[in-house]
């Protein structure tokens, strides 16, 4: 099969300038690369078609050449021809500096991101009341800092790294199979494309020491339980140039003698004795914020009824905005009674009328029909 015309190929006239070629091949590599069209065999031969053709087109002696002779320039034995020449051996040098470290992930910027410094978890426990009002907290935590003596290269005062001889100071080296091109990281130098000849004493050529930190942090106000604070660039320092960690706070909220949350709403029960809960009452109640307020329970209140205090909860994290307070009736059954006491309750039950308590009555009502069915 005749090959294609190389200009038709990246879409280019035969006077394009060698910018205008440039730019109508990274075009189609962008468009047809292997690594976006995964299994697309079409778009594999795309790709290599005008990887080919820009490597032609794109050198002034290969170009004048095609020019003259067209493909068979590049053929064994034909015209002022080179002889066949291997695309793929140079397709790595080709994308090294056409596409730089976007496209390879090489070159130093891309190394020194490899090497960032490691994020660090930190637990903290905070009580309910911290966590509405919010806090300041100081915390010590162990971290890798930036070696001072030598200022995180690892090398001895007085010397520098140097670059790694088995990749170039890539960092990287490559190995062809047919087309494609396999990058692997340097078993020289691991990665950071330099060695070092005489290390820091300090930190034996690591660039960073272990030590403490101590760190105020602040805690917003109304923090749940499990809330993740990131701290920008407070974890450990990178290697070898690299940007530093971050550190991670996970909150924890102590269980309260009161209340119990629920997002940004609070509940608590409320216990009140049996003639409280009949003859109707006024109880004050604390809120979490340490004030107190007044709610009334009217006459015949029945155990596990609900009162609401609106925006008397938890405030909601970044909002100037509050939850509720819900507070639930136990109604206690008194124990231990005196002599007084049992007399007045018998009494109490003697002149006690079904009307007095319609949800036994309701109950009853309905037990006997049951039965009857049986």
């Amino acid at each position: 099969m005749a090959k294609r015309d190389y200009y038709d190929i990246l879409g280019v006239s035969k006077s394009a300038s060698k910018d205008e070629i440039k730019k109508a091949y990274r075009k189609q590599a962008l468009k047809y690369h292997p690594d976006k069209n995964k299994g697309d065999k079409t778009a594999e031969e795309k790709f290599k078609e005008s990887s080919e053709a820009y490597h032609v087109l794109s050198d002034e002696k290969r170009k004048t050449n095609y020019d003259q002779f067209g493909h068979a320039a590049f053929d064994s034995g034909g015209g002022q021809g080179f002889g066949n020449f291997d695309f793929s051996s140079s397709f790595s040098d080709i994308f090294e500096d056409f596409f730089g470290d976007d496209f390879m992930g090489g070159g130093r910027s891309a190394r020194r991101s490899n090497f960032r410094g490691n994020d660090l978890r930190y637990d903290l426990s905070i009580n309910l009341e911290d966590a509405y009002k919010g806090i300041e907290k100081n915390i010590k935590y162990t971290t890798y800092k930036k070696c001072n003596d030598c200022s995180g290269s690892g090398a001895a005062k007085g010397s520098k790294p140097i670059s790694c001889n088995y990749c170039s100071g890539k960092g990287k080296v490559r190995t062809s199979q047919g087309f494609f091109t396999i990058q692997q990281t340097c078993p020289q130098c691991s990665g950071y494309g330099e060695t070092i000849g005489k290390p820091c004493e300090s930190c034996s050529g690591n660039g960073k020491i272990q030590e403490s930190e101590n760190l105020t942090v602040k805690i917003p106000k109304g923090v749940d339980d499990g809330t993740r604070i990131r701290l920008t660039g407070k974890g450990e320092a990178g290697s070898k140039g690299g940007s530093t960690g971050d550190l991670y706070l996970f909150v924890t909220i102590n269980n309260h003698s009161i209340f119990k949350r629920s997002e940004e709403n609070l509940f608590f029960d409320l216990p009140i004795t049996f003639s409280d809960a009949a003859l109707g009452t006024t109880v004050e109640v604390p809120s979490i914020d340490g004030g107190r307020s007044k709610i009334k329970i009217p006459p015949g209140a029945q155990n596990g009824k609900q009162f609401r205090l609106k925006g008397k909860g938890m405030p909601i994290l970044r909002r100037s905005i509050f939850g509720d307070l819900y507070i639930r009736v136990i109604t206690e059954v008194p124990v231990s009674l005196t002599k007084r006491q049992k007399e007045l309750l018998e009494e109490f039950k003697k002149i006690e009328e079904s009307k007095t308590s319609p949800v036994i009555k309701s109950f009853i009502d309905r037990a006997k029909k049951f039965w009857k069915k049986s």
